[in-house]
C-alpha cells in the first residue's frame, strides 16, 4: 500500500505536522514526523483515528423515521418497541425480512458509518430466525448477512450475537413480536459456533456475546452466556428505562446495575449499554469496575430514555464509548455533541465534559470515546501508533468549520460546528473506502437498500 501523508495528524503524543504513515498488512508500520509531501499525497487533510460504533442494530436503519408520529396514547420507548416488532411482522412470512434484505439494510448503515467517521461497529445482532421464529437450516445465515455487509463496505466488525429468551424478569413468556430473536442456551451455543466459523473468514473481525438484558435472560442463563464469551467482549442493555428499573427492583430487590455489580464479575470486557438510570452508588461502582458505558445519545433522545450522569461518571474515571443504536441518524460527531449538550441542558452550564480547566471539550470527548469504544469492541492499541490498525479519518482543513483552526480546535470545529462534509476521506486497514466524503460503493449499496425497502414497505 502507498504511504499516506497528512498536513497534521493526531498521534499518540498529540498533534503533529507533516506526518507520513507507512502501512503494511493493514497496520501502521512506520511514522515519519515533519516530513515533506510527495507528488500525489493528499493535501489539506488532518488525520485522526477512526471511532468505534459500540452499539448498532443494523436492521433498524430500514425503519428510521417511520415512528415519528403521535399515537392514541402517550408515546414512549415501549410504544416504539411495539412498532419495531410490527416492522418485523408487517408482511407475510414468505416475504418477511430475509437474509438478503437484512444484508442490504446493514450495508447501507455501514456505508453511512464509514462516511461519518466510524471505522468499526459492534453489531448487537439479535435478528436470528425466520419470520415464524424457526431457526433457518443454516442457523447462522443472518449473522452471515451482517458479515457480508461488513465485507462489502470494508467496515471493521465486532459481531455480538444476542441471547434473548424471555419477555420480562422471572422468565416471563416471550411475546409474539420477539419470536425471531429467541434461543435456548443450547441453540445459542450452536449459533455462536457457526457464527464464529463464518466470521473467521473476515479480516480483522472479532466476536463478543450479548445477553440482551436482565429482562430477557435469567440469572442462570446470563452466567451461561458469559461463560461462552471466554475472553471476548460482553455487552448488555441495562437500566435504559425507568419501568425496567422498577420491574427489576420488584423481582430482585435491586436496581439493574446494582444487581450486575453484585452478581456478575464486571470487568473491562463488559459494556453496559445505555445504563441511563443510575444512583450515585451505581455510578461509582460502574466506573470502578473498568467496564465501559455504551452511550447512544441520539437514540436515547429519540426514545425519551433520559440522560446518563456523564459528568459524575467521568469525574470518577469511568470509560465510555458511543453507538448509533437504532441508526435513526448515523454520525459520531453528533453523538458526542448530543452527549455534551444533554449535560449543558441539565446542568445549565457550558463545556461540562472538558476534563480540566482550559481543556478542549471536543478533544476530551473524542479521546475518551476513542479509548472506551476500542476497549468495548476488544481492540487493542487504538490510535495512530505503530502496530495499530490503519483505521484513519481525514478531516477537510478547507471546510468552513475547520478553516483557520489547528490542534484540538479542529475537533471542536468538527463536533460542534461541522456537518458530514467535514470528513474528507476514510481508510480502513490502509484501504481508502471513502473519497471526498463519499463511500466508493455508496450508490450500488443504496440501490440494493431501496429495493429491500420497496419490498418491506409496500406490503
Amino acid at each position: 500500500m502507498p504511504d499516506l501523508w497528512f498536513e497534521t495528524a493526531l498521534l499518540s503524543e498529540g498533534w503533529t505536522k507533516g506526518v507520513r504513515l507507512t502501512i503494511e498488512d493493514g497496520v501502521i508500520a512506520g511514522i515519519e514526523r515533519s516530513a515533506p509531501p510527495a507528488p500525489g499525497d493528499a493535501l489539506g487533510a488532518a488525520a485522526i483515528p477512526g471511532l468505534c460504533d459500540v452499539h448498532s442494530h443494523a436492521f433498524q436503519r430500514g425503519m428510521a423515521g417511520l415512528t415519528e408520529f403521535s399515537g392514541p396514547t402517550d408515546d414512549d420507548f415501549w410504544t416504539w418497541r411495539a412498532l419495531m416488532y410490527r416492522f418485523l411482522d408487517r408482511i407475510d412470512p414468505e416475504d418477511g425480512i430475509d437474509p438478503e434484505d437484512a444484508e442490504a439494510i446493514a450495508a447501507q448503515a455501514y456505508v453511512e458509518m464509514l462516511e461519518s467517521g466510524f471505522t468499526r461497529v459492534g453489531e448487537f445482532h439479535y435478528l436470528h430466525h425466520d419470520p415464524d421464529g424457526a431457526p433457518y437450516a443454516d442457523r447462522a445465515i443472518m449473522a452471515k448477512a451482517v458479515i457480508s455487509a461488513a465485507r462489502q463496505t470494508g467496515i471493521g466488525l465486532t459481531l455480538l450475537p444476542v441471547f434473548y429468551a424471555h419477555a420480562n424478569f422471572g422468565g416471563a413468556p416471550p411475546v409474539h413480536g420477539q419470536r425471531r430473536f429467541l434461543n435456548t442456551l443450547d441453540g445459542f451455543a450452536a449459533l455462536v459456533d457457526e457464527s464464529r466459523t463464518a466470521l473467521s473468514e473476515l479480516p480483522d473481525a472479532n466476536m463478543g456475546l450479548a445477553p440482551h438484558s436482565l429482562r430477557a435472560a435469567t440469572a442462570e442463563e446470563l452466567l451461561g452466556v458469559a461463560a461462552l464469551a471466554a475472553d471476548g467482549p460482553i455487552h448488555i442493555h441495562v437500566a435504559e428505562q425507568t419501568r425496567e428499573v422498577e420491574d427489576c427492583i420488584a423481582f430482585t430487590g435491586q436496581r439493574p446495575v446494582d444487581w450486575l455489580l453484585s452478581h456478575m464479575n464486571l470487568d473491562p470486557r463488559w459494556c453496559l449499554v445505555h445504563a441511563t438510570h443510575l444512583t450515585q452508588e451505581e455510578t461509582a461502582g460502574l466506573a470502578a469496575s473498568g467496564a465501559v458505558a455504551g452511550l447512544c445519545p441520539i437514540t436515547e433522545a429519540n426514545l425519551g430514555d433520559g440522560v446518563f450522569p456523564t459528568d459524575a461518571y467521568l469525574a470518577l474515571g469511568g470509560a465510555f464509548g458511543v453507538g448509533s443504536d437504532s441508526n435513526i441518524l448515523i454520525d459520531p460527531a453528533q453523538e458526542l455533541r448530543a452527549l455534551e449538550y444533554a449535560q449543558r441542558l441539565t446542568r445549565r452550564a457550558r463545556n461540562v465534559l472538558a476534563r480540566s480547566p482550559g481543556a478542549s471539550t471536543g478533544a476530551s470527548l473524542y479521546k475518551a470515546a476513542l479509548a472506551g469504544g476500542s476497549q468495548a469492541l476488544g481492540q487493542a492499541g487504538a490510535g495512530l501508533a505503530l502496530g495499530a490498525c490503519a483505521d484513519i479519518v481525514a478531516l477537510d482543513l478547507g471546510h468552513v468549520a475547520l478553516y483557520g483552526r489547528e490542534g484540538d480546535a479542529l475537533l471542536d470545529g468538527w463536533l460542534f460546528s461541522g456537518t458530514r462534509g467535514v470528513v474528507k476521506s476514510v481508510w480502513r486497514r490502509g484501504e481508502r473506502v471513502v473519497v471526498e466524503g463519499r463511500h466508493r460503493r455508496a450508490e450500488a449499496v443504496a440501490q440494493r437498500y431501496r429495493r429491500a425497502l420497496d419490498k418491506l414497505l409496500s406490503a
